[in-house]
């Protein structure tokens, strides 16, 4: 890790450096407190159980190669005792990781994409628009707006249903919807509130209207990367609001949460595999070994990636298909420990 994270600061630097000059009022300490120290969390957490697994790599073929593991066998240690403290150490590394991903990461990820929005990217005008928006705020009441932007907190074309069973029983509409920062309120433009009762509907019209919702213009936003800056206890009760406003599709987001879970607990699978390939002493030593580990890190980094991309796919288990490379990689770690047992 010492080796990997200063060489991937010194690539972003050399990328980012006529961003940085091109700001007069960013300081070096900025940079560094706002941007690279939270570029360290992320990529040192990401990196964890793959550095895990070819340190595990290193340390055992250096053992193998110096006919250490053939004194510890005929010392009758079993395999099982022998891996042992390589739990012990994948068990740091998880737990460590487990708090990172859940806690952490979550905030400190915000912090750097808000300094990345600010000094890096161009603001385009699509980025502070919503169009054609609905919300379901219960089982009867439903919100659309035509138009909201952010950058000028307006909207156009508001509305709220309420239903009783299948039949509309009130609706407020507005041709523009205006958002108070100060006080967290909504002001209504030349709104109409109806009534529909039973022999008659009751209609009210005027020019404003100052009032609160179950919601804000965050609301407005849906996208996967905004689980990347939520703590795992906020995109929880995220997803559980988003259902019962009846939002489709969440699972984006149920993948951000699942793989939080399932990449810290590869450690164990990780660990199992490279122990067991290096446990023997092979002819090219510890260059073979290596490559082979390598390898292996790819192939999982692979079936990781595709992995999430399936499960963000609307109508997939989410669950299922991150937890899927586990399982695959899993099945292999008990062969090759069963294998190396023998």
């Amino acid at each position: 890790m010492l080796i990997l994270i200063p060489i991937s600061v010194a690539i972003d630097i050399s990328q980012r450096i006529d961003k940085f000059l091109a700001h007069d009022d960013l300081t070096v300490i900025q940079i560094i407190d706002e941007y690279y120290k939270n570029f360290i969390i992320y990529y040192v957490n990401t990196f964890m159980p793959l550095a895990l697994f070819i340190a595990v790599i290193l340390f055992t073929s250096k053992l193998s190669g110096n006919t250490e593991i053939v004194a510890i066998t005929n010392a009758r240690v079993s395999f099982t005792r022998f891996m042992y403290p390589y739990f012990l150490g994948a068990t740091l590394i998880t737990v460590f990781a487990l708090v990172m991903n859940h806690f952490v990461v979550p905030t400190s990820t915000k912090e750097r994409k808000e300094f990345e929005s600010k000094y890096f990217q161009r603001k385009n005008y699509t980025d502070n628009i919503v169009e054609n928006f609905s919300l379901q705020l219960n089982d009867s009441t439903y919100m659309y707006l035509k138009f909201y932007s952010f950058k000028s907190s307006e909207g156009q074309h508001f509305a709220i249903e309420n239903y009783k069973g299948i039949e509309l029983s009130k609706k407020l509409t507005a041709n523009r919807i205006r958002w108070n920062e100060k006080d967290s309120t909504f002001s209504l433009l030349q709104y109409k509130y109806r009534e529909i009762q039973k022999d008659k509907d009751s209609i009210y019209m005027s020019g404003k209207l100052d009032t609160t919702f179950a919601f804000t213009p965050k609301d407005f936003l849906f996208k996967s990367a905004l689980a990347q800056e939520l703590t795992s206890d906020e995109l929880i009760s995220f997803i559980e609001i988003s259902k019962k406003r009846g939002v489709k599709n969440l699972n984006s987001y149920l993948v951000e949460l699942y793989k939080r879970t399932s990449l810290p607990i590869s450690s164990y699978i990780l660990t199992i595999i490279a122990v067991a390939l290096t446990f023997k002493k092979r002819r090219g030593g510890l260059g073979i070994n290596l490559a082979m580990g390598v390898g292996i890190m790819f192939i999982y980094i692979f079936f990781l990636k595709v992995a999430e991309v399936l499960g963000a796919v609307a109508g997939a288990n989410s669950l299922i298909y991150v937890w899927v490379p586990n399982f695959v990689f899993g099945l292999v770690a008990l062969y090759l420990y069963l294998n190396a047992r023998k």
